[in-house]
């Protein structure tokens, strides 16, 4: 993916990311399928101080459910509410894949209570 690429190039020339150069490129190798890189600045983000919020974690849930099991997913939800992060639709709606595609319907019913 080019933007993982630009992403590293301006971290070589000492240019520090904020949450939206994050997000470009979290969505961009989730869209690219570069889903293990999606998640590693995922969790880069967090060690680097950088504030992830909505559109973070909704690629990181859309990223997560395709490569992790259901119960990753719905640890990466969960820690988005502990964040005080609010979930939207894309968010909702890829943690219920993630429940769906493993038979978890009692786990998606209770993302919404």
């Amino acid at each position: 993916v080019q933007a993982l690429q630009l992403f590293r190039e301006m971290a070589d020339s000492r240019v520090e990311g904020n949450t939206i150069t994050y997000n470009a490129v979290v969505s961009a190798c989730e869209k690219g399928e570069q889903w293990v890189q999606a998640l590693q600045l995922f969790r880069e983000m967090a060690d680097s101080r950088v504030e992830r919020n909505t559109i973070t974690y909704s690629a990181a849930v859309s990223t997560c459910r395709k490569v992790e099991p259901w119960v990753q997913t719905l640890q990466l939800f969960r820690e988005m509410a502990d964040s005080r992060v609010e979930p939207d639709t894309i968010t909702y709606n890829a943690a219920v894949s993630a429940c769906e595609k493993s038979g978890q319907w009692a786990q998606a019913l209770q993302l919404f209570r």
